[in-house]
This record gives structure tokens, C-alpha cells and sequence, in this order.
């Protein structure tokens, strides 16, 4: 997914925008099925599923739930920085138990999923790693007591 802006927007074409909204529906839908949605053959669709992930449109991933995985914890950690926001988040970012980094505008410079282990491993992400960054100000943690809703389907524009 685009991560830093840096790429130019390249409006998608109708074809493109179909592919997307199929896999949106279900990411393990064979090429031919899609193509025969589509109007491509399934090699036709093959190379623009591999175009649109190579350029970063789009991904094709298995979403889990980490508490069915073994993860007791998943928090938001707000983040308030001073100086530049980039290498700060660019730091947090590269933390493995970081799953989302968002810029914002609004009272936190930053958010940022967490995925721990235990609540002894969430403190150590927060105090030892997140904390300890160059330029970080505070964090508050919000911790995920139920989650609620989480979809990826929002469709093309």
C-alpha cells in the first residue's frame, strides 16, 4: 500500500477497478473466475493483479485475528512527537509488533496498531522501543477490549 505519498496517482481504469472490487470480495478467487467477470482471459488478469500489487495499489493478504493466534493484546498507541514526524514513524514503523503507522492531524502526530504477546510484552513495546525513539514526546495507549468491526472492502473510486 502506498506508505510515504511518493508515488504519482495513476487513475485506474474500469478493468482494474472490477479486479480490485472481486478480490475485495474474496482474495482467494481464482484469475479465471475474475476474468470471466472482467472480460480478460485468466493470464490477462494474472498480469494486472501483478502490476497492481507490484505498484502498490493494492495487496492480497490473509487478515487474522491475532487473539485467535495466540496474542493476548492489541493496542493504538498515540504518539506525540517533537522535531520530524518522518524519522519517528518511519522507527516505529520497523518495530515488529507494529502492524499500522498513521500520521494525523488532531492531538496525536502518530498512531500506531500494537500486537503483544501478554501485557508485559505490550509494556516493553511501548516503554522500551516506542519511547525510547528519538523525538518522542509522549504516548497514550488505548487497549482493544473487543473488536467490533474490521473490513478491507470499501470498494474503488
Amino acid at each position: 500500500m502506498r506508505s510515504k505519498g511518493t508515488r504519482p496517482h495513476q487513475p485506474l481504469d474500469d478493468v482494474s477497478k472490477a479486479i480490485i472490487s472481486q478480490l475485495q470480495q474474496d482474495g482467494r478467487r481464482s484469475y479465471a473466475a475474475i476474468g470471466k467477470v472482467v472480460g480478460l482471459s485468466e493470464a490477462a488478469v494474472r498480469q494486472r493483479v501483478q502490476r497492481l500489487t507490484d505498484s502498490g495499489v493494492m495487496q492480497v493478504v490473509a487478515v487474522t485475528d491475532p487473539m485467535e493466534l495466540g496474542f493476548a493484546r492489541q493496542a493504538m498507541v498515540g504518539v506525540r512527537v517533537t522535531g520530524s514526524i518522518e524519522p519517528v514513524a518511519d522507527a516505529i514503523a520497523a518495530l515488529d509488533e507494529v502492524d499500522y503507522v498513521v500520521v494525523t492531524a488532531g492531538s496525536y502526530d502518530l498512531l500506531a496498531e500494537v500486537v503483544a504477546e501478554s501485557d508485559e510484552h505490550l509494556l516493553e513495546i511501548i516503554s522500551d522501543h516506542i519511547r525510547s525513539i528519538d523525538g518522542v514526546l509522549s504516548t497514550e495507549t488505548f487497549m482493544y477490549l473487543h473488536l467490533r468491526k474490521q473490513t478491507y472492502s470499501w470498494g474503488v473510486r
